[in-house]
C-alpha cells in the first residue's frame, strides 16, 4: 500500500482513512491529550506543573479502540445510518467515539458543549436523533440532566450516552462491514448563520477528506509537525484536522480548555509547530507575547494559521513581528470548511489584506444582486461550488433557497477577487455576529430580549474587541415607565430561557427608541454600531 498524502486523499470515507494511516504507521503518535484540571474545576484552569503528564494514542490505537467502542455502540443498538449526536470536548475520547460512528456508518450531528436546551434541543428534535452522547458533569454544567430534560420532551427520546473517560467498548468480531460509499451524508453540522432557528448542514465524508486534504497541501504539513486543537472539536473544523493528521501522519496536541498562560505548558512540552485557530486565539497568543517580552513564547512555532472570522490587517503585522512566525489565515463557514486559505509564501499584502485563495476544486463566483458575476476589484456577493461544500440543509426549504440553479451556495459575506485569484471579504449581507470564531444570529438573541416583560424592543449589534473579534451588544428599549434593567439581569434572563453562554451580551445600553428609517422601518444598525463602539468594561470569556 502507498503512503503518500495523495494516495491517502483518494480514501473513500474517513475510516477507510484511518485504516490505511494505521498500516503505514501505526507506532506514530496521532492525539496528544493536555494534561488540564477535571471537568467543573471553573472557568480558568490553572497552569499545568512542569513535567506533566500528557497522554498520547497512537495511529494503531486510535485504529483498535475505534473498533472496540463501535463495537460497544453495536451493542447498544447504533446501526448504519443511526442518527447520533453528541455534545463533547476536544478530547482523545471524543476523536476515538466520531471513528467509531465512522465505522458503523452512523450520522453524525456535533453539537458545540456550549449549547443548552434551546439549541440542543431543536438539534435532537430536527434530526430525531436515536442516540446523545454527553460529557456528563462538564465545567459546571451537568449535561447528562440537560439530555434526559431534553430527551424526555422528545416523541422518540433517544439513548443518552455519558461519553468522557469512557466508552462503551465490545468485541469488534460482531461489527458489520465498515461503510464502502463517502458519498452519502454522514454529517449533520448545526450553524447559528443568519436565521433564528440554526441550520443542519449535511456533509459526506469525501467533502470532509476534500476540505482537509487542500487545507493540508496549502499549510505545508509534514510528518514532523506538531499541531493543535484548541478550538471545539464539534466543529467542523474537527474532522477536518483529523483529515490533516491522517493525510500527513503527524500528532496534534488536543486541549480541552484553552487558556493563556494556562495552555503553555503543553505547547512547549510537546513542540507545537503549527497553532491558532481563529482571530481570538491569535490576538490571545500575542497578548501573552507582551506579558513575556525578552522570550519567545513558542521556541518551535513555524506557523500560526486560522480563519472562521475577520483578521484586521494590524493584528497580522503584529502577530508576525511578535510571535516570531509567518501568519496565514483562510475563510471557511460550516456549510464549507475550506474555501481559500494564505499561503505561506504569499506577498505580505496578500497575507494581511485577503484570505487567501481557493484551492483546486474549490469555485468562487462574485455576484450582482442579480446573481450575475462581476468582474474583479468589483464587490459583491460570495457563491460557492465544489466537493468541500455542504450538500444542503436537513430542511429543503433552506436548501432551496441557499443554492442557485448553477449549484452555487449563496454565502451571506461580501467581497471581491483581485486580479491574481485571492479573496478580499468587504462585508457582511446578513446579520451575523463573529465572536471567538463562532456565529451568532443577532435575530435569535434579539427574540429572546423581546420576550422580557420590561424590554418594548431590542437590538443585537457585533462591536469590534481585541481580543473576540466581535463582542455582542444589546440595545434595548425599555417598556415606558419601567425601572432601569442591569446586564446581569439580561443576560439572567437569557440563560433562563436556555441560550448558549457565548450568545450572552457583553455590553447592554438603554435607549429612548431604536433609530429606524422612514422607508421600511428597519433598524439602522449601522449607527448603532457607531454610537456605541467603545472599548468593552467586562473581561473576555
Amino acid at each position: 500500500m502507498t503512503g503518500t498524502a495523495d494516495d491517502l486523499s483518494a480514501s473513500r470515507t474517513l475510516w477507510e482513512l484511518l485504516d490505511r494511516r494505521a498500516d503505514l504507521t501505526p507506532g506514530a503518535p496521532a492525539l496528544i491529550q493536555a494534561d488540564e484540571p477535571a471537568p467543573g474545576a471553573g472557568p480558568a484552569p490553572a497552569p499545568a506543573p512542569a513535567g506533566a503528564a500528557d497522554r498520547m494514542m497512537t495511529f494503531g490505537e486510535l485504529r483498535a479502540r475505534a473498533e472496540r467502542t463501535a463495537a460497544g455502540l453495536y451493542g447498544l443498538g447504533v446501526r448504519p445510518g443511526s442518527r447520533v449526536a453528541w455534545q463533547l470536548p476536544t478530547r482523545i475520547e471524543t476523536v476515538v467515539l466520531t471513528f467509531a460512528l465512522a465505522r458503523l456508518g452512523a450520522v453524525q450531528t456535533p453539537l458545540i458543549p456550549y449549547y443548552r436546551d434551546r439549541e440542543a434541543g431543536h438539534a435532537l428534535r430536527a434530526t430525531e436523533a436515536g442516540f446523545f452522547a454527553v460529557p456528563g458533569m462538564w465545567r459546571g454544567f451537568d449535561h447528562s440532566l440537560m439530555a434526559y430534560r431534553l430527551a424526555l420532551a422528545l416523541p422518540a427520546p433517544p439513548l443518552v450516552i455519558t461519553a468522557y473517560d469512557a466508552l462503551p467498548e465490545g468485541d469488534p468480531a460482531d461489527l458489520p462491514p465498515p461503510p464502502a460509499d463517502g458519498t452519502g451524508v454522514r454529517w449533520i453540522y448545526w450553524t447559528s448563520g443568519t436565521t433564528s432557528a440554526p441550520k443542519g448542514a449535511l456533509h459526506t465524508d469525501r467533502g470532509l477528506i476534500a476540505a482537509g486534504s487542500c487545507l493540508a497541501a496549502a499549510l505545508r504539513l509534514t510528518p514532523d509537525d506538531v499541531g493543535s486543537m484548541a478550538f471545539p472539536y464539534a466543529h467542523v473544523a474537527g474532522p477536518d484536522y483529523t483529515v490533516m493528521l491522517l493525510l500527513r501522519g503527524f500528532p496534534a496536541l488536543l486541549v480541552e480548555h484553552f487558556s493563556l498562560p494556562g495552555s503553555l505548558g503543553a505547547y512547549r512540552r510537546n513542540g507545537v509547530t503549527v497553532a491558532g485557530g481563529s482571530t481570538a486565539f491569535y490576538a490571545m497568543f500575542l497578548a501573552e507575547q507582551r506579558r513575556q517580552p525578552g522570550r519567545r513564547l513558542l521556541p518551535t512555532l513555524r506557523l500560526m494559521a486560522g480563519g472562521g472570522a475577520p483578521r484586521p490587517p494590524e493584528l497580522h503585522h503584529d502577530v508576525v513581528r511578535e510571535l516570531g512566525c509567518p501568519l496565514v489565515h483562510g475563510y471557511g463557514m460550516t456549510e464549507a470548511p475550506m474555501i481559500t486559505m494564505g499561503d505561506p509564501e504569499d506577498t505580505v499584502e496578500h497575507l494581511a489584506g485577503t484570505e487567501g485563495r481557493p484551492p483546486a476544486g474549490m469555485e468562487i463566483r462574485v455576484t450582482d444582486t442579480g446573481g450575475a458575476p462581476v468582474p474583479p476589484g468589483t464587490e459583491g456577493a460570495i457563491r460557492l461550488r465544489g466537493e468541500a461544500v455542504c450538500r444542503g440543509y436537513l430542511d429543503p426549504a433552506q436548501t432551496a433557497e441557499a443554492f442557485d440553479a448553477d449549484g452555487f451556495l449563496l454565502t451571506s459575506d461580501l467581497g471581491h477577487l483581485t486580479a491574481d485569484g485571492h479573496l478580499v471579504i468587504t462585508g457582511r449581507a446578513k446579520d451575523v455576529i463573529i465572536r471567538k470564531g463562532e456565529n451568532i444570529s443577532a435575530q435569535e438573541v434579539e427574540q429572546v430580549l423581546r420576550s422580557h416583560p420590561l424590554i418594548d424592543d431590542a437590538a443585537v449589534i457585533g462591536l469590534p474587541d481585541p481580543v473576540r473579534g466581535e463582542r455582542v451588544c444589546a440595545v434595548v428599549q425599555q417598556v415606558p415607565g419601567a425601572p432601569r434593567l442591569t446586564l446581569g439581569e439580561v443576560t439572567s434572563h437569557l440563560a433562563d430561557a436556555g441560550l448558549s453562554v457565548h450568545k450572552m451580551p457583553e455590553q447592554l445600553e438603554l435607549v429612548g427608541r431604536l433609530p429606524r428609517d422612514d422607508t421600511l422601518h428597519k433598524v439602522l444598525k449601522h449607527e448603532l454600531r457607531e454610537r456605541f463602539a467603545r472599548p468593552a468594561q467586562p473581561p473576555a470569556r
